[in-house]
């Protein structure tokens, strides 16, 4: 029998935990998903629990591996506050504070969970970590890897060759010239949130024109003709600062930051479709170089930016002699805990040659479940009514029903979802067609900015009907359009020529036949489905889906994250009883169990909207 190994991620971002066994995925989980504090960055107890809870009893991990090498983030550290003094001063409380942890702090815990044997503790360099989650996990035997992110010790851009060997490295860009901290820069620049508000620049980009493109890359950033790139420091702050971005980058546009709370305005839509447009150039360079450079036609991605599903349908359809794109779920910081250990696990004398014909991560569904027993304990302890419905084809027919009935359904089922989608088990589900239904869910459900897109998920079979390619998305991690067919007559040029400036009302005016999950360009971030792998994965999603299609025609559904602004995904039951008592949905399925708001006493009523969550 093949050894366990415990993956770990902390201390710097998206803290999280995963459980191998030879180059079966085991268990994963996000350490914000137990302490209800999104992003935390702090060392995962609980996912460690979650994850060795998984184990056979009696059975240890032969090996802990670490995501990073701390040495050498030290020596990175050390290095950058010598060169930057003494315009550094601002950042050294902040350094000391880090050497601190990954001295002595990050030391013991680890021994904690090693239980004092440090030979079973192993360090994997940031990128290897992402890139082997990006390899190893992948349907392909040999594969390019590219790795793009903020920074790990040094690198923030590597390329990788994958074969049945292992990861062979063949270059890399590093600090402080990082494309992930160029994209965060615009997001601070535009009065979102660093390190979790770039997804907001990614979607308010559709509502702008790439007007600033020339003026960024005439003086923030140099493309080189190895599509290597390097940013002009003179405008960012991150090396020496509090501030992604120096005095100088805001002159350079003309206009101070927006702060959080002020209007968007065109000349910020602008901006981030500027930026946007950029990030693209490096990255589909960055691709073309990958492939070429390794020999291979199939490609696998991981690192942060590697969540940026437009950059990445571009690779798609537009990169010569690319046969094959992988990218990990989890392609931030948490799915290094996985890449660790999967590394980790690479090296053993034990381990079996890959062979694939499908992805290994289970539909990312790798998260803890719930027995129903649990599930009514905590219905019964939050005084709720319910009905139960033991068939699971009658309980699928129920909420296809209610949502064809225009009811906003949280749903929850099997196994969590590892890394940021939701992917169907902790999700809240709308029929995309309603005209209000955008609005409703963004407003009285999820507390958000109401200009903000949702996704479709769609059947696989029907997705070529709908959506131009790419169609196959299973991970929500490609952008489609939307076929004409099914388009409003409005286009956002149209809409701009009419007076229209703010995002609210260009997202009104560009309907479409689904006009709750598809943005203002008819593009949509959709997730593909097929119901026939329900049992494979441990989901119903497949199965609501196929029942809402029977009833209604449309073989899609708006499928959103299972929480509110500000707040990680739902975990156990009481996280998502919370969600349902403290928002406007009408129906919350949770195992066999279907709980109506219509039914419920008025005391439940009197929660919606209590509980206030932090900005996202």
């Amino acid at each position: 029998m093949q050894d366990y190994t415990l993956g770990i991620s902390s201390h710097f971002h998206d803290a999280a935990a995963a459980l191998v066994q030879g180059d079966r995925i085991v268990a994963a989980a996000q350490e914000e998903r137990f302490t209800r504090q999104k992003a935390d960055w702090r060392f995962p107890d609980h996912a460690i629990r979650y994850c060795l809870s998984q184990l056979p009893d009696g059975v240890e991990p032969a090996a802990i591996a670490y995501y990073e090498d701390p040495g050498l983030k030290t020596r990175r550290i050390l290095d950058t506050a010598r060169a930057m003094a003494p315009r550094g001063a601002r950042l050294w409380p902040q350094m000391l504070a880090t050497l601190e942890t990954l001295s002595t702090e990050l030391p013991r815990q680890l021994l904690d969970v090693a239980k004092g044997n440090g030979d079973r503790l192993v360090f994997v360099p940031h990128h290897r970590s992402h890139a082997a989650a990006a390899f190893y996990p992948s349907p392909f035997e040999d594969a390019a890897v590219l790795v793009l992110d903020g920074v790990g010790e040094w690198s923030t851009t590597t390329m990788w060759s994958g074969n049945a060997g292992g990861l062979t490295a063949l270059g890399e860009i590093r600090f402080p010239h990082s494309l992930g901290l160029f994209y965060s820069a615009f997001t601070q620049y535009c009065g979102f949130k660093v390190n979790s508000g770039e997804y907001k620049l990614m979607g308010l980009a559709p509502f702008g024109t790439p007007q600033f493109r020339k003026t960024i890359l005439n003086n923030l950033i140099e493309l080189r003709d190895d599509c290597s790139f390097a940013l002009n420091m003179a405008y960012f702050d991150f090396d020496k600062g509090l501030s992604t971005t120096s005095p100088l980058f805001e002159m350079l546009f003309g206009q101070p930051a927006r702060r959080p709370d002020a209007p968007i305005t065109p000349f910020h839509m602008n901006i981030a479709a500027s930026a946007q447009a950029v990030l693209e150039d490096v990255v589909l360079g960055l691709a073309r170089t990958t492939l070429h450079r390794t020999g291979q036609r199939n490609l696998c991605l991981a690192g942060g930016v590697a969540l940026n599903c437009v950059a990445n349908s571009r690779i798609r359809l537009e990169v010569p002699g690319l046969d094959g794109l992988w990218i990990q779920p989890a392609a931030g910081d948490a799915g290094g805990a996985l890449g660790a250990a999967l590394e980790v696990a690479q090296q053993a004398p034990a381990s079996r040659p890959r062979q694939r014909s499908r992805d290994a991560m289970s539909a990312s569904l790798l998260g803890p479940e719930y027995s129903d027993a649990q599930i009514r304990a905590a219905l019964d302890q939050a005084d709720l009514t319910y009905e139960e419905i033991s068939d699971p084809d009658t309980l699928a027919q129920s909420v296809a029903a209610a949502l064809a009935d225009s009811q906003v359904v949280g749903h929850f089922f099997g196994r969590m979802e590892f890394g940021p989608r939701a992917l169907g088990n902790r999700s809240i589900l709308a029929d995309p067609r309603g005209t209000d239904t955008l609005n409703k869910v963004n407003r009285r459900i999820k507390f958000r900015e109401d200009w903000r897109p949702f996704a479709p998920i769609v059947l696989a079979d029907r997705a070529p009907d709908y959506f131009e390619a790419p169609d196959n998305s299973p991970y929500m991690l490609f952008v489609s359009k939307l076929k004409p067919a099914f388009r409003g007559p409005v286009t956002l040029g149209k809409a701009r020529a009419r007076g229209m400036h703010a995002p609210i009302k260009l997202q009104r005016a560009v309907t479409s036949d689904v006009a709750a999950v598809s943005h203002v360009d008819f593009s949509a971030r959709l997730q593909t489905i097929d119901p026939a792998d329900d049992a494979r994965t441990g989901s119903r999603a497949g199965a609501i889906l196929r029942a809402f299609d029977a009833l209604t025609g449309c073989p899609m559904l708006l499928n959103t994250s299972f929480n509110v602004r500000g707040e990680p995904i739902v975990c156990d039951p009481k996280d998502a009883i919370d969600c349902f008592l403290n928002t406007h949905l009408d129906l919350l399925a949770i195992g066999p169990f279907l709980v109506w708001k219509k039914v419920q006493p008025d005391w439940v009523k009197e929660q919606i909207g209590r509980k206030k969550f932090a900005a996202d």
